[in-house]
This record gives C-alpha cells, sequence and structure tokens, in this order.
C-alpha cells in the first residue's frame, strides 16, 4: 500500500479530467447564472480525494477581489454545475465538487517581495 502524500496517478487523471470540463463550462457559460458568468472564473486545479469522491477545485477570478461573491455563486449551484460535469468526464461515479479560493499566486507574490526587499537582498548578495 502507497503512504506516501502525493497524489497517485489516477486521481490526477481525474483531477484533470474535471478541471477541464469546469473550465470549459465556465468559459462557456453554461451555469445560466447571470453573476456567475460576469466574474469570468478560472479553474486553477482540481485536488482528488483518494477515493476518488470528493474533488476540490481550486477558483480565481479575472476581476480582482471578487474570488469570495464567485465561490458563493459557484457554491449556490454546485449541484447543478455538478450535473453539467459528469457526463463531460469519463468516471463511473462523478466526485461531490468543493471550490476554494486559489491563494498560490497571493503567496508567490509575497515571497517575491520579500526577495527583493532591501535587507533580505544584501543578506543574499554576502553568499
Amino acid at each position: 500500500m502507497n503512504k506516501s502524500s502525493a497524489p497517485s496517478q489516477r486521481q490526477l487523471r481525474a483531477g484533470e479530467l474535471i478541471r477541464h470540463a469546469l473550465s470549459d463550462i465556465l468559459f462557456r457559460g453554461d451555469t445560466n447564472d447571470p453573476e456567475l458568468e460576469g466574474l469570468q472564473v478560472s479553474v486553477h486545479e482540481v485536488q482528488i480525494s483518494p477515493d476518488l469522491k470528493i474533488a476540490t477545485a481550486f477558483i480565481s477570478t479575472l476581476i480582482k477581489g471578487q474570488e469570495q461573491r464567485a465561490l458563493d455563486a459557484l457554491n449556490r449551484n454546485k449541484k447543478y454545475i455538478r450535473g453539467l460535469v459528469a457526463p463531460k468526464v469519463d468516471m463511473k461515479f462523478m466526485p461531490e465538487i468543493r471550490y476554494r479560493i486559489d491563494t498560490s499566486l497571493d503567496y508567490a507574490n509575497k515571497i517575491d517581495e520579500l526577495l527583493h526587499r532591501p535587507d533580505v537582498a544584501r543578506d543574499l548578495e554576502k553568499k
């Protein structure tokens, strides 16, 4: 039995299938929710639990500061969107989709800012 925390090939493949389907649905505006369509939601990654029952979609919006509105709209339409995704993916069972705001870009920007601070740059030059 694999005890590592890295996702299996099966999890990665299922996550990508769901990410593509979700992205396509959101891009084409198939949700029938004008608020959600206006926010231009992007799906950056979908992580799946080892038992393939829960998919966590990490989202952001092109309109900065509107991520919480998008999250609320996605959760409001959760069952409907899951029904749209199911026929687009070749899976025996469609996992429950949970939505989270993707903060990885914010984290990367924070690290970049730290590395460019004068005191940190000075310390890095000493090595």
